[in-house]
C-alpha cells in the first residue's frame, strides 16, 4: 500500500505551472506591493494640491453666502472633492488598474472599455460617499467632541447599506449576471445549494472575462440580496465539476457562515479607533499641508486633509485588514473541504489564480500584503485533509 504524501501532492500542483510561470506571477504580486506605497503617495500628492489650491474653500465660501444649509454645503462640497480627487488620480489609476494588467496579460479589456467603466464608478461612488461625508460632517457637528464615537455605527449602517444594495442595483451596471446554464454545472451547484441549506436560485455566472482573465468567483450582498457568482473565466479555462464544486463550495462557505457581515462589523468597530485618530491628527496634518483657510475638522473643505490621514492609517493597517479577510477566506476553505470533500478539485482551482498570486512568499510577506492565503499553503491544507479523509475507492 503506497501512502499518500501532501508534501508531494502540493509540489506537484505547484509544478504544472513552468518555473518561468511562477517567476512572472512573483514578479507581478511583488510589483503590487509597491502599488501600496506609490498609491499612498499619490493620494498624498492629489490631497496637497487641492489643499493649496483652494477650491473648495472658495466653493464653502460661495455656498455661505448663498446662505445654503450645512448639510448642502458638506454635500456638495463632498461630491466635489470626490470628482475632482478621482480626476486627478486619473492617471495612476489607468495605470495601476488597466495598463499594469495588460502588460501582465490579466485583462484583454481595451483602454476605452475600461475608461468608461471607471468614470461610471467615480460618479457612483461620489453620490454614495457624498451622502456618506454629508452625514458624518452632520454627525461632527452635532457631538464635536464624541462624534468619533459614533462614526461605528453610521459606517456600520453604510456598509449594510452598500452590500445590500450593490448586488441588486451597482454590480449589473458592469456586468451580466444569469441563472447558471442548464446543464451538469448547474445540477451540481443546485444539488450543493439544497444539500447545504443555501437558495439554489442565488447562484449565478457573470461576464467577468470583460475586465479580467482571472479565474474567479466571488459571494456579494447581504441578506435577501446576497447571492454567489461564477465568473465566465471559470468555463471558459476548462474547468471540471470537481473544480467548480470546490470553488462553489467556497463562495457557498462565505454565504453560510454570514462572513461579510462579521468582516463589517470588525470594520466598523475599526473605523471608531480611525476617526479618533482622525479627531485628534487633523489640525497638525492641516497645518502640515498648508490649510490655513480651512475652519477646522467640521469644515468640509478640509476633506484631502481627512484624506491624506486615513491614507496613512489604512497603508499601516494593511496587514490587520488583510489578517481580517485571510481568516474568511482560509474559513471558506475549510466549509468546502467538509462539506463537499474535493480537495483536488479546489487545489487545481487555485493552481490557475497562481498567475495573480505568487504561491509561495514568506511568512512575513504573507502576512504584510496578502489578503488571501498563499496558494501553495491552501493546497497543501486541501492535502493534507485529503490524507486524513480519504475518499471509498
Amino acid at each position: 500500500m503506497v501512502l499518500f504524501d501532501p508534501a508531494a501532492a502540493t509540489a506537484a500542483y505547484l509544478a504544472q505551472l513552468p518555473p518561468e510561470a511562477h517567476a512572472k506571477a512573483t514578479a507581478y504580486t511583488q510589483g503590487g506591493h509597491w502599488l501600496l506605497l506609490w498609491g499612498f503617495l499619490v493620494s498624498v500628492l492629489v490631497s496637497f494640491v487641492i489643499v493649496r489650491w483652494g477650491v473648495l474653500v472658495g466653493l464653502r465660501r460661495r455656498l455661505e453666502r448663498r446662505k445654503s444649509r450645512p448639510v448642502l454645503v458638506s454635500l456638495v462640497v463632498g461630491i466635489v472633492y470626490l470628482f475632482i480627487d478621482g480626476v486627478l488620480s486619473l492617471p495612476w489609476s489607468a495605470y495601476s488598474a488597466w495598463w499594469r494588467q495588460k502588460q501582465y496579460g490579466l485583462t484583454s479589456q481595451a483602454f476605452g472599455g475600461w475608461l468608461g467603466e471607471a468614470a461610471i464608478s467615480l460618479a457612483i461612488s461620489a453620490v454614495l460617499f457624498g451622502l456618506f461625508l454629508t452625514a458624518l460632517y452632520a454627525l461632527i457637528r452635532k457631538a464635536p467632541r464624541s462624534w468619533w464615537l459614533w462614526s461605528g455605527g453610521l459606517t456600520a449602517v453604510f456598509i449594510t447599506i452598500m452590500m445590500v444594495l450593490s448586488p441588486i442595483y451597482i454590480e449589473p451596471i458592469f456586468n451580466h449576471y444569469t441563472p447558471a446554464p442548464a446543464g451538469p454545472v448547474r445540477d451540481q451547484v443546485v444539488a450543493m445549494a439544497k444539500a447545504n441549506g443555501i437558495p439554489s436560485d442565488k447562484i449565478f455566472v457573470y461576464n467577468g472575462s470583460k475586465q479580467s482573465n482571472a479565474y474567479t468567483a466571488n459571494v456579494s450582498g447581504v441578506f435577501g440580496s446576497a447571492r454567489v457568482a461564477m465568473s465566465d473565466t471559470m468555463f471558459k479555462q476548462g474547468g471540471d465539476l470537481a473544480e467548480v464544486r470546490g470553488v462553489v463550495g467556497h463562495e457557498m462557505g462565505h454565504y453560510a457562515h454570514h462572513h461579510a457581515l462579521w468582516i463589517a462589523g470588525v470594520m466598523s468597530l475599526l473605523a471608531v479607533v480611525v476617526f479618533f485618530l482622525v479627531d485628534r491628527l487633523f489640525a497638525p496634518v492641516c497645518a502640515l499641508l498648508g490649510g490655513d483657510t480651512i475652519k477646522g475638522l467640521a469644515d468640509p473643505a478640509g476633506l484631502p486633509v481627512l484624506s491624506v490621514i486615513l491614507a496613512v492609517l489604512s497603508l499601516l493597517g494593511t496587514p490587520l485588514t488583510n489578517s481580517l479577510i485571510r481568516i474568511a477566506e482560509s474559513d471558506a476553505d475549510r466549509y468546502s473541504l467538509e462539506h463537499f470533500n474535493e480537495p483536488d478539485g479546489l487545489s487545481k482551482a487555485l493552481v490557475k489564480t497562481i498567475e495573480y498570486r505568487a504561491a509561495t512568499p514568506s511568512r512575513l510577506e504573507e502576512m504584510l500584503f496578502y489578503d488571501h492565503p498563499a496558494v501553495g499553503n491552501r493546497i497543501r491544507r486541501a492535502m493534507d485533509w485529503k490524507a486524513a479523509h480519504p475518499k471509498p475507492q
